[in-house]
């Protein structure tokens, strides 16, 4: 041993040669993440059958044309953004990223989100069965996979100096927002008796968009607002996980309202002044997330 306390030739106190430990490369893949591998691999395969077919399988959505408009919209943003940056952090995360982990985690819930709408607000297709996998594949990888997520370990890679209060600020604001349109809408319908736009455009007998909306982003965001504003271990991993889906999921809604204008389904693109800004305040707020973040 030499004066710094290190071993000289990788030999013990009791002068042995010590055999080198074996590099496990991508060590949180000793465990369960295995299994929330194997599911993402199914999942990535049936999200690309879902976006070709739904692209170039001519007369598959059977929805009236704005709506279709809509799900055409949201299969190209599938195919050249969602896809690739899942595809993405799966890989990096095997090799044992811990930034791409979270990224991971937050494409599998734009899956479960995403997939939502195509198996409770699609009109009956030849796709029902591969929305039903999708949606049941991202939920059982996301229940089986957060309960092996080191989150402490993961929010103590976060610097002292990420803008948390700014972070969650941002959430919290989304998250109100769409809240109180919501919920305004839904009032109005009681105090009224009239169907609200929302509803009545997509044909559908309940307001889907509301139910997902209210039960999975406002909720998630504004409790993941809170939880980081206060600094807490999850809501570190709650926000780049809510930022991830929301910043892919408005980039779909970009594409599908502006799909929809184009092909003349309507004639109104609006929306994209809200969806723009909220997808850019996601992506934003997820590049200062993970550039706080250690390197692991």
């Amino acid at each position: 041993m030499d004066i710094r306390g290190k071993n000289i030739k990788g030999k013990g106190e009791d002068g042995k040669v010590k055999k080198k430990p074996k590099k496990i490369r991508g060590a949180m893949f000793q465990s369960g993440f295995k299994v929330i591998f194997i599911l993402s691999i199914i999942i990535v395969i049936l999200m690309f059958i879902a976006a070709i077919g739904g692209l170039f399988a001519g007369e598959l959505y059977q929805d009236n044309p704005q709506v279709r408009s809509g799900w055409l919209g949201n299969d190209l943003i599938t195919l050249v953004l969602a896809l690739p940056l899942l595809i993405a952090s799966m890989v990096y995360s095997r090799q044992g990223s811990q930034r791409w982990q979270l990224v991971w985690f937050g494409m599998l819930f734009f899956a479960l989100y995403n997939y939502s709408f195509y198996l409770f607000g699609a009109a009956f297709n030849s796709f029902f069965l591969i929305y039903v996998a999708l949606f049941t594949l991202s939920l059982f990888a996301l229940i089986l996979g957060l309960p092996y997520l080191d989150f402490k370990g993961v929010a103590s890679e976060f610097k002292g100096s990420t803008p948390v209060i700014w972070l969650a600020g941002y959430m919290g604001l989304v998250s109100i927002i769409l809240g109180i349109f919501h919920v305004t809408v839904s009032l109005g319908y009681v105090f009224t008796g009239d169907v609200p736009e929302i509803v009545t455009t997509v044909g559908h007998p309940t307001n889907l968009i509301a139910a997902l909306d209210l039960s999975l982003v406002v909720s998630l965001g504004f409790l993941g607002a809170i939880w980081l504003w206060l600094k807490q271990p999850w809501g570190y991993v709650l926000a780049l996980i809510w930022n991830v889906k929301g910043g892919v999921y408005t980039t779909a809604l970009t594409s599908a309202t502006l799909w929809g204008f184009f092909a003349g389904t309507s004639d109104s693109f609006e929306q994209i002044v809200l969806w723009i800004p909220i997808a850019a305040g996601c992506f934003i707020s997820s590049y200062v997330l993970l550039k706080n973040m250690k390197r692991s």
